[in-house]
């Protein structure tokens, strides 16, 4: 007879439990099927790509980041990353994978870029102290959508505790309509599946992060193969800021900060 539910980590960790095994895409336990996916570079994958996302160009060239000390969320193979080190910023890149942390390590090493590649739980190495935070930007490219619900909590305990005052937190994440799940987030707990990822709406992304200042929220543009940036239309792309603000965080600050990243 077992009663460890003490902390809201048990909880979490209880309800990890409560998806099939082949589900599982966010915790340590997932970096093999992520190591499959990114084996084969020749698939036919858009985000396999060495370009980086239209909109974090689009933002940089508009001036709303500059450079400062930034945070790469599921990396994968570090388009992103790469990106931000060519502008100017210390980059931190995390992903479970570490077939896709060669890849982009190896994409590094030929640009000549600096990058600190991480591998592991990125909410696992906040906890512990691993990542470099506080961060200007924490920027998230396909890891948010793969995080079942009840990891939503431990997202944005993270933000609040890397993501530094007047720094910015960037995302593109499936849009409902176009990719991925719109079952209602208690289905996925009946079925034991994440059906690929969950799709999001405006309203639901401006609720989540309703702690933070909304930027800028629109549909990712839809890039030509010829293009220097990536960009799919079936993807949400949006930019909010944390306001230079005292006070405590506003989301988890004690046991229960870990969740897990992707891509």
């Amino acid at each position: 007879m077992d009663r460890n539910i003490r902390t809201v980590e048990d909880v979490l960790r209880l309800l990890d439990g409560l998806f099939a095994p082949e589900a599982n895409r966010w915790t340590a336990d997932g970096a093999a099927w992520w190591d499959d996916f990114y084996a084969d570079r020749s698939k036919a994958v858009p985000f396999f790509v060495a370009k980086p996302d239209e909109n974090l160009v689009e933002y940089l060239e508009r001036g709303l980041l500059g450079p400062g000390r930034a945070l790469d969320l599921g990396c994968g193979p570090g388009r992103n990353a790469l990106q931000l080190a060519s502008r100017g910023f210390e980059v931190d890149a995390v992903d479970l994978s570490p077939t896709a942390l060669a890849w982009a390590e190896e994409r590094a090493r030929t640009a000549g870029a600096e990058v600190r590649f991480l591998h592991g739980d990125a909410f696992a190495l906040a906890d512990g102290g691993t990542l470099g935070g506080p961060y200007d930007l924490i920027y998230d490219s396909g890891c948010f959508h793969h995080l079942p619900p009840h990891r939503r909590i431990s997202y944005l305990a993270l933000l609040d505790r890397s993501l530094a005052p007047g720094g910015h937190f960037a995302l593109t994440c499936f849009a409902a309509g176009a990719m991925g799940s719109e079952l209602d987030d208690t289905d996925f707990y009946r079925r034991s599946r994440l059906h690929g990822g969950l799709a999001y709406t405006p309203e639901s992304l401006r609720r989540i992060f309703g702690d933070l200042t909304e930027v800028e929220l629109r549909r990712m543009h839809d890039e030509s193969p010829g293009s220097a940036c990536f960009g799919e239309p079936f993807l949400w792309t949006a930019l909010f800021r944390r306001d230079a603000r005292p006070g405590p965080p506003a989301a988890l600050s004690g046991p229960g900060r870990a969740a897990r990243p992707d891509r």
